[in-house]
């Protein structure tokens, strides 16, 4: 990316589908506002991952608390594409359920990003629960990821690595999106992108067979898994590598044929495997209103959804409240006890220790 599309990144959303040099990186990083590191106080180490260490901080101008992400620049590559990319695409979305980028702090050895604070992490809620959650904070839950999830879409940004580590809660029940290093931003309906995306687990059958023609319905499987996920205490497709990922869900929703897949059978990752003819199993018994079917452009979308029936309980004004209002400002919008709980600060849990989450901050 030359200086020229830098600068653009303050006017709209880049494209990141090029190698960028370090010097490039460096560039990038001059193009935005940065705050001082002196205005934030470390507190807990929330976690480590490959390029970045999370610690939860305070903020000395306004007492708040918040996440730290302190990013290490090695010396010869610069920013690592993925920063560039999350600080590029959080400026610009702003929501109640997409977690907020307060300020960027830039050394020489490294890129702070900071954030608003949340307890704990999808994750973490259902290990708190006992992975038995009421079915009415389920529905909660999902709307909220929907409600964020949606707003990204009409934005043509697809976030691309769903899984409940990278969904934040907080005490109120408040549900935001983070992580956004895997994110893409695009203009066009489908477009070239890499295969190498989004956790294990959530990844739609298309992309493990390599496509990397993709549009918002790559985030949508990930949403029924952890729509299923939340409601049945266990994840539906738990595989240990790409292959028994795949003989999970044919296992489950049947062998993908030309019927209900077009264009399967000439697939080279499908045709080596050799996959067994394995017959459909009746979703009722596994997911009641599953509705992902292989063919990734016939996925409902995010926008469709959150009109479906289940969320009638919830009230007409959730579909009105304005882009940066939290649902649980109506009245009728309000978690209940999970059966499971045992560890929490959200109502009647008493006031237990919160576990240090591995932050998908990372």
């Amino acid at each position: 990316l030359d200086m020229g599309q830098f600068r653009d990144m303050r006017q709209s959303s880049p494209h990141f589908d090029q190698p960028l040099s370090r010097r490039s990186r460096r560039a990038s990083l001059s193009e935005i506002g940065f705050g001082k590191l002196e205005t934030y106080i470390k507190l807990d180490k929330l976690g480590e991952g490959t390029y970045a260490t999370v610690f939860k901080g305070r903020s000395k101008l306004t007492d708040n608390l918040v996440a730290l992400k302190e990013i290490r620049l090695e010396h010869e590559e610069g920013a690592p594409c993925t920063a560039i990319r999350e600080v590029s695409l959080l400026k610009d979305l702003k929501h109640a359920n997409i977690v907020t980028l307060h300020d960027i702090v830039h050394t020489d050895k490294s890129l702070t990003l900071v954030f608003e604070y949340l307890d704990k992490d999808l994750k973490q809620y259902m290990d708190d629960c006992g992975n038995i959650m009421s079915m009415h904070n389920v529905k909660v839950f999902l709307f909220q990821i929907l409600r964020g999830l949606s707003y990204c879409h009409k934005r043509k940004v697809l976030h691309r690595d769903l899984k409940p580590q990278n969904l934040l809660i907080n005490e109120k029940g408040e549900l935001k999106l983070a992580d956004f290093g895997l994110a893409r931003a695009k203009s066009v309906p489908t477009k070239t992108y890499s295969n190498e995306v989004v956790t294990l687990w959530y990844r739609p059958p298309d992309v493990l067979l390599g496509s990397s023609e993709y549009s918002t319905q790559i985030d949508m499987w990930g949403v029924g898994c952890i729509f299923y996920e939340m409601a049945a205490g266990r994840p539906l497709f738990p595989g240990s590598t790409v292959e028994d990922e795949l003989h999970l869900i044919f296992r489950l929703l049947g062998t993908p044929k030309e019927e209900n897949w077009p264009g399967i059978s000439s697939i080279e990752e499908f045709k080596s495997h050799n996959f067994p003819k394995y017959k459909p199993q009746p979703l009722i018994n596994h997911a009641p209103r599953y509705r992902d079917p292989y063919e990734s452009k016939k996925r409902i979308s995010a926008e469709e959804a959150m009109k479906h029936s289940h969320f009638r309980q919830l009230g007409t004004r959730v579909h009105t409240l304005p882009e940066s209002v939290s649902i649980f400002t109506l009245k009728e919008v309000q978690l209940q006890r999970d059966p499971g709980y045992r560890n929490s600060s959200y109502p009647e849990s008493g006031n237990g220790k919160i576990n240090r989450r591995q932050s998908m901050l990372f």
